[in-house]
């Protein structure tokens, strides 16, 4: 599942005239402004600006800040004109603060994939001593992984959920099958749809391992020294190969690609809860780079309005309070509006955003839109 992950992020404020349209000042704002430990990228901006998400344009115009992202607490930023920004360096006592920490978010960013199928991959047949769970220093014993070399390092990964459309994700068991006795709760959330589409399944990294022995053929298996004490592995789970560096190391963030966006964008799980979540938990959007999304795509989170019964000019109908769907004498409730989120990694089907800020809990199938959208 999901795994959640509190981000600390910070960075700094400018303004300039060439974007006097584009970013929008939020109210007055001082003549300086000092870089404090703690402060994160997204709140600064939107102290002073409406659109917060547009910070990179602006460090683009000031070339005298060399890197947006090693900004040091006591850093001094004048903000007395819109035509001529500076910043003076502060102390630098402290460690620089990124936009966002990869020591904070790397965790997360290494243990997810998003696979179309899983079933073919190598897995772990038994453990040392016949052991029903296994972990760092000891042997998991696995089938599949002829034409590997000793010394080839993997990662023990588990299946998790299975995500699509309209239904948001299903649980899964050891060998990547539905869970017995899954319901529709999803219909409680999430419109049906005529868009049946399976989008992927989710892997979680549970252990790393280093090949020992190769298995002779196909009915020998081979061995893996684990190396990892965080979680234990057991049979049935899966190994893909590490890779060096799958992720990006810096998030810009910015508005989609396209607007208006492809399709319904909809919000599939959220980290370490059942339906919702908000500030800095993650959350799975249903879609990726097929769509034109990419690291740092910024987008408003919405629930979509209710039809409810109108009782006062129907008072003998019979139907429900609310609907996702029209009907007689129903009436549309406006969307409201949840958060803002940014990507910040992208498969093909499936992204997963952090939850930047909101005024109220983003829950499994609001939908996305431009952060723009009102």
């Amino acid at each position: 599942m999901l795994k959640q992950i509190r981000t600390v992020a910070a960075a700094a404020l400018l303004t300039v005239t060439t974007y006097a349209v584009a970013v929008e000042m939020n109210g007055s704002h001082p003549d300086t402004y000092v870089v404090r430990k703690g402060d994160t990228l997204w709140d600064i901006s939107a102290r002073f600006l409406k659109k917060p998400w547009l910070w990179p344009e602006i460090w683009q115009a000031n070339p005298q800040v060399k890197n947006p992202h090693l900004i040091y607490p006591g850093d001094i930023l004048s903000l007395a004109y819109l035509d001529r920004v500076t910043a003076q360096p502060g102390p630098r006592q402290e460690a620089p603060i990124n936009a966002i920490p990869l020591a904070d978010v790397e965790p997360f960013l290494k243990n997810l994939n998003i696979v179309d199928s899983f079933k073919e991959l190598p897995y772990v047949v038994g453990l040392e001593e016949d052991r029903l769970r296994a972990s760092a220093g000891q042997l998991a014993y696995v089938v599949g992984l002829q034409g590997t070399q000793p010394g080839q390092r993997y990662m023990v990964v588990r299946p998790t959920v299975s995500y699509s459309q309209p239904k948001p994700s299903t649980d899964l068991e050891v060998r990547g099958n539905t869970l017995p006795g899954q319901g529709n709760l999803w219909k409680d959330y999430v419109a049906s749809s005529d868009r049946n589409e399976f989008l992927g399944y989710e892997l979680a990294q549970v252990n790393i391992g280093t090949v020992t022995k190769v298995g002779a053929d196909q009915g020998q298996a081979s061995t893996l020294r684990l190396e990892d004490s965080g979680r234990e592995v057991r049979a049935g789970d899966r190994l893909v190969p590490v890779q060096a560096q799958p992720y990006d190391l810096q998030f810009i963030p910015h508005a989609p690609a396209s607007n208006p966006l492809p399709g319904h964008i909809r919000v599939l799980a959220v980290t370490d809860t059942l339906t919702s979540g908000g500030p800095r938990d993650v959350i799975a959007i249903s879609a990726g780079a097929r769509e034109g999304i990419d690291n740092g795509t910024v987008f408003s989170i919405w629930r979509s309005g209710s039809h409810v019964s109108d009782r006062v000019a129907r008072r003998d109908s019979s139907r429900i309070d609310s609907s996702f769907h029209d009907g007689v004498g129903r009436v549309a409730l406006p969307e409201e509006y949840a958060a803002h989120a940014m990507v910040f990694r992208t498969f093909d089907k499936v992204s997963y955003a952090l939850i930047m800020e909101g005024n109220k809990p983003a829950r499994v199938g609001y939908e996305l839109k431009h952060p723009d959208a009102q």
